[in-house]
């Protein structure tokens, strides 16, 4: 597994983490019931208080994508669909969302975005 901390993001260090994490189980990098590192270990290895590794391994459990096996570790939850679902959209909006402003500054209509749109899922289906 492969974290990267950028001091100058201005995004906090536990999101990062965060982020990073849940991005590679959503691609599918990080397999169900594949095991974390430690939390004090993956600190180590950041080189980051422990209490921040914590942080963001508890933001992952509660969002159900990993679970924590007493005295054992952290692992990666079984894939809920449903969340995966929502994670997916949720991502799709913010897209959408940077598609109609740089759109609005370039003028683009209604149908051409949807045409660009249309001719960019040729691909995917």
């Amino acid at each position: 597994m492969n974290i990267f901390i950028d001091n100058k993001s201005g995004t906090p260090i536990y999101d990062q983490i965060y982020s990073q994490i849940k991005n590679q189980i959503i691609s599918g990098a990080l397999k169900e019931n594949e095991a974390l590192p430690s939390i004090r270990g993956l600190a180590r290895d950041l080189r980051i208080s422990f209490i921040t590794t914590k942080r963001a391994y508890e933001e992952l459990e509660k969002e159900g994508f990993v679970y924590t096996v007493p005295a054992k570790g952290c692992y990666v939850a079984p894939k809920n669909l449903e969340l995966l679902r929502e994670e997916n959209l949720k991502r799709i909006e913010e897209h959408i969302d940077e598609i109609a402003r740089l759109a609005a500054a370039c003028d683009l209509s209604r149908d051409d975005i949807i045409s660009m749109v249309t001719f960019g899922m040729e691909e995917w289906t």
